[in-house]
C-alpha cells in the first residue's frame, strides 16, 4: 500500500514531466496562432511617433500665428513643417503596416466588421463637420436682418445674398462641376463592379478615370476660386462660401490621393473579389463627397444667388 501511495517512481516522474511539457507546448501555440477571429495588434511606434509630431505642429502653428508678438516666433514655420512632414510619414508608416496586416491573413471576418463600423463612424463625423458649415450658411442667410446681430445688419444690408453682392452662376462652372462629380460616382462603382467580378482591367481603368475626374473637379474649383467676385475676407457671404466648398474641395483632394493608393494597389494585384477593404472604404468616401456636393450646389449655389446679381450678367 505504501508503495501504491507513496513518492511517485521515476517512471511516473517522467511521464508527469513529459505531460507538462506538452501542456507547456500548446499554450505557446495557442499563444502564437490564437484559435479566435479577432485581431491581437502588435506593438506599434506610431501612436507614440505620431502623438509627438502631431504637438510639434500645433506648437509651430501657435508659434507662426505670434511670430510678431513673440521671440519665439521665427521657428512656427520650421515646427509647423517638419511636424507636418513627420505626421505624413507616419500616416503612410502606419496605413503600410495595415496593408501588410491584411495580407497575412489578420484581417479576419470578425475584424472586417469592426473596420467597417469605425469607417461608418468616421464619415458620420464628417457629416457632423459639414452640417457646422451648413448651419453658419444658412444662419447668416435666413436670419440676415435679424434685430440683435447689429453687427450682420451691417455686413449684409439686411438681405441675402447681401447687397451689392455679386454671385457666380450656378449654371456655369459649378454645374459642370456636379456633372462631373456625378460621373466620378459611376465610374468609381463600374470599378468596384469590376472587382466584384474579378475584372483587373476594368477595376484599373474605373480607377484611373475616377481620379481623372477628381482632379478635374480641383481644377475647375480653382479657377472658380480665382476668378470669383466676391472675397474670404470683410464678406460674410464670401465667409460662409469659401469654408463650406473649400472644406469640400480639401476631401475632394484627399479622396483623390485614397483612389491613388488604391490604384497603386489594384496594379500590384493587392485586392481580391472577397477581401478589398481599401477600395471599399474609398468608395464610400467618394460617393459622401459626391452627396455633401449635391447639397452644396443645391443650398450654396442655388438657392444662396436665387434673386441675387448674377456675375457678368447684362440689364
Amino acid at each position: 500500500m505504501n508503495g501504491r501511495l507513496g513518492r511517485p517512481t521515476g517512471s511516473s516522474r517522467g511521464g508527469g514531466d513529459a505531460d507538462g511539457k506538452e501542456q507547456g507546448k500548446r499554450m505557446a501555440d495557442a499563444h502564437a496562432k490564437p484559435h479566435h477571429d479577432y485581431h491581437l495588434v502588435n506593438p506599434s511606434p506610431w501612436p507614440l511617433v505620431g502623438s509627438c509630431f502631431a504637438f510639434l505642429t500645433a506648437v509651430g502653428l501657435i508659434l507662426s500665428m505670434h511670430a510678431k508678438e513673440m521671440a519665439l516666433g521665427r521657428f512656427g514655420l520650421p515646427l509647423l513643417g517638419l511636424g507636418v512632414a513627420g505626421l505624413l510619414y507616419v500616416m503612410a508608416s502606419w496605413w503600410i503596416d495595415v496593408v501588410h496586416e491584411a495580407e497575412t491573413g489578420d484581417h479576419t471576418r470578425v475584424v472586417q466588421i469592426g473596420l467597417r463600423y469605425g469607417m461608418i463612424l468616421f464619415i458620420a463625423s464628417e457629416v457632423m463637420f459639414f452640417v457646422a458649415w451648413f448651419w453658419a450658411f444658412f444662419d447668416a442667410s435666413l436670419f440676415s436682418n435679424e434685430a440683435i446681430q447689429y453687427g450682420r445688419v451691417a455686413f449684409t444690408g439686411g438681405m441675402w445674398p447681401p447687397k451689392g453682392t455679386e454671385v457666380l452662376d450656378p449654371l456655369n462652372l459649378p454645374l459642370l462641376n456636379t456633372l462631373v462629380l456625378l460621373t466620378s460616382g459611376a465610374t468609381v462603382t463600374w470599378a468596384h463592379h469590376a472587382l466584384l467580378h474579378d475584372d483587373r482591367q476594368g477595376l484599373q481603368a474605373g480607377l484611373t478615370l475616377t481620379i481623372l475626374l477628381g482632379l478635374c473637379f480641383t481644377c475647375v474649383q480653382g479657377w472658380e476660386y480665382a476668378h470669383a467676385p466676391f472675397a474670404f475676407k470683410n464678406s460674410i457671404y464670401g465667409a460662409t462660401f469659401f469654408m463650406a466648398t473649400g472644406f469640400h474641395g480639401a476631401h475632394v483632394i484627399i479622396g483623390t490621393i485614397f483612389l491613388i493608393v488604391c490604384l497603386a494597389r489594384a496594379h500590384a494585384g493587392q485586392f481580391k473579389p472577397e477581401q478589398h477593404l481599401g477600395f471599399e472604404f474609398a468608395a464610400w468616401y467618394w460617393h459622401f463627397v459626391d452627396v455633401v456636393w449635391l447639397f452644396l450646389f443645391c443650398c450654396i449655389y442655388v438657392w444662396g444667388s436665387w434673386g441675387a446679381t448674377i456675375e457678368g450678367a447684362t440689364g
